[in-house]
């Protein structure tokens, strides 16, 4: 019993952290004041960077109710029906079905409200790491850390008594509803383990899914990207709520040997099964959202990397400072160079306001290098172009403000179709912005060699103005940096989310290893030596962590066919990545501590005389 409650205390205490720590943060992001002293340009760019780490932490915060909401409801699920057997015996002795209801009700919000007070400063801890983890990463500036407020107590407390008790309040109601000597001899609806509850879960999240997959390619480059990678979180819970149909089946389709120790564990595959399902179900979302969201995420990275590289036309890239354009143009046997100037705006469309990336260009060169065809003609004087990047409307009227410059109400007379490898948002035209604000303006020119000229001769030459690379290099180094981006927005997002589904998958273990005792001490009475009982549980443990993998493996599947069908739709080529240290590294960090954990509860579990366990309850 004790077991039992540490376990939904453990579950609530952590959920509580991760959800108050990402509010925090967030909330800190938010409310974040530029350093003093910044010049204009400065201060976009913070302006910037400080809504991309709002955005990331708003992604952080909804995948920690997420995953707070789903292992709380689940081990409170699970711990009902764990005491199923002492609710029959209650209801015996003469409780009623409201009485036995009100009585888990009362301890969930017990159990909610001490969980929600250790996880208030347990959540001190992990906003700490968290904001160390974002710091080290580059997503906020130095010294950035969360502020406490008084009010986030009132979220914690709410927080962890509102999960707790809808966690418990269906199993409950089911737990109240279930005949007494049909619960003692786990027979009727006792047994049944996919209740309509989990049926129409099952059934509503799976149409969710799908929904998701169809409609991704509708979305364009930025919408279809945000459903393909959403994608998991609706699968995952899927097959979690229809894992006792799947986890008993595919576990005893294993090859767990043919001796005893293999007919035990699949034996207690098949009867445990809501055991097998508890088991399952957090590691399913682990899989889920790890794999499928990494997948979806590194799909679109070589997309845009493929779709780049056939858009890009040049033989040199020169990465320089300020207004190089004509210097670069001058170079005996250069043919043509599209010169970029990156410059931060902040653009205003309708009543949205929104900070955004600019390039000044040569429209035409712009043109030639990046395979536009036609289409920026028009975008000359006073007028601006939606760029690569999307995020502003292809026609009508936007205000531009540029550091120390309003640009105020100027038309948008072209548009560059949106790409998955992105860019720049806004295409301005050369003169509209004054050469004092492009001084200091990183710039990347794309550079043509004229027939027959000498490569090393107009490197050297280039050399002399920035730094040049031939184009394929400088498409190497930027598909490793998105790489590296990708890879670094992944950690962020599903660190310590991660961590704490991996928690949720163990404390399943050692909550169904606490009923377990006189289980094992029948298997011992009954001739089998400690040891094979301890191989019989790993074995056991094994097969219901290969089944999850799998079964999260095919939730995590849906990403990927949404992010081959949304790449396909907006590039004309189907791109699917698998990240296979990633996907290696979570199956065996799963074999792992779950093979640890069924060990260590089973051979704490054995280690009182079998008779003692079996004479316990009489």
């Amino acid at each position: 019993m004790i077991a039992l409650f540490a376990g939904s205390l453990l579950s609530v205490t952590l959920g509580v952290a991760l959800v108050q720590s990402s509010l925090l943060l967030l909330i800190t992001a938010a409310t974040l004041d530029p350093p003093p002293g910044l010049g204009a340009a400065a201060r976009m760019e913070f302006a910037d960077n400080v809504t991309a780490a709002v955005s990331m932490l708003g992604i952080i915060l909804g995948m920690a109710v997420f995953l707070a909401g789903f292992i709380i409801s689940s081990t409170f699920a699970f711990t009902v029906a764990q005491r199923r057997r002492d609710f029959a015996l209650l209801r015996l002795v003469g409780a009623g079905r409201g009485q036995v209801q009100r009585r888990l009700l009362r301890e969930a919000l017990l159990l909610g409200a001490l969980g929600a007070a250790a996880g208030v400063p347990v959540g001190l801890l992990v906003m700490a790491a968290q904001a160390a983890l974002m710091r080290h990463l580059g997503f906020v500036p130095a010294g950035f850390e969360g502020r406490w407020r008084m009010w986030i107590l009132g979220v914690s407390f709410g927080t962890g008594i509102v999960l707790a008790v809808a966690g418990a309040m269906v199993a409950a109601r089911r737990a109240a509803r279930v005949q007494p000597l049909e619960a003692l001899r786990d027979t009727g609806a006792a047994a049944r383990v996919m209740t309509a509850t989990r049926w129409i879960a099952g059934l509503i999240f799976t149409g969710g899914a799908l929904a998701l997959i169809i409609v991704a390619p509708v979305g364009g480059p930025g919408g279809g990207a945000a459903m393909a990678m959403n994608v998991p979180l609706p699968a995952a819970v899927a097959a979690a709520a229809l894992s006792p149909l799947f986890v008993p089946l595919l576990g005893r389709l294993l090859p767990t040997g043919s001796g005893v120790i293999g007919v035990l564990a699949r034996a207690n595959l098949w009867d445990a099964r809501r055991r097998s399902a508890s088991v399952a179900a957090p590691l399913i979302v682990l899989v889920a959202l790890v794999v499928g969201t990494a997948a979806a995420g590194a799909s679109f990275t070589d997309s845009g990397i493929d779709e780049l590289k056939r858009q890009t036309r040049a033989d040199l890239v020169v990465t320089a400072t300020g207004p190089v354009g004509a210097a670069v143009a001058a170079v005996p046997g250069v043919a043509s160079a599209s010169t970029e100037l990156s410059v931060p705006a902040t653009i205003v469309a309708g009543e949205d306001s929104e900070a955004v990336s600019a390039l000044v260009i040569d429209p035409a060169a712009y043109a030639r290098a990046h395979s536009v065809d036609g289409g920026l003609t028009a975008l000359q004087g006073r007028a601006v172009a939606a760029g690569p990047g999307g995020d502003v409307p292809s026609s009508g009227t936007v205000n531009v403000t540029l550091p120390d410059l309003d640009l105020g109400a100027v038309p948008v007379v072209a548009a560059v179709p949106s790409t998955i490898s992105g860019g720049a948002n806004l295409l301005l035209p050369p003169g509209l912005v004054p050469a004092g604000l492009l001084a200091d303006a990183p710039a990347q020119s794309f550079v043509t060699l004229a027939p027959g000229a000498s490569a090393d001769q107009v490197r050297a030459a280039l050399g002399r103005i920035g730094t040049v690379a031939d184009a394929g290099t400088w498409l190497r180094d930027d598909a490793a940096s998105r790489s590296d981006v990708n890879n670094k927005i992944m950690v962020a997002v599903m660190g310590l989310g991660g961590l704490y589904a991996l928690i949720g998958v163990v404390n399943s273990i050692v909550i169904g290893a606490a009923a377990r005792r006189r289980e094992f001490a029948a298997a011992r009475v009954g001739g089998l030596t400690r040891g094979q009982v301890l191989r019989a549980a790993l074995v056991e443990s094994s097969a219901v962590t290969v089944a999850a993998v799998l079964l999260g493996g095919v939730a995590a599947a849906g990403a990927l066919i949404a992010a081959a069908r949304t790449t396909s739709a907006v590039t004309g080529s189907t791109t699917v990545s698998l990240p296979w240290t990633l996907i290696g590294a979570v199956c065996a960090v799963a074999l792992i501590v779950t093979g640890t954990t069924s060990l260590i509860t089973s051979w704490s579990a054995t280690r009182p005389a079998p008779i003692t366990q079996l004479a316990a309850r009489e």
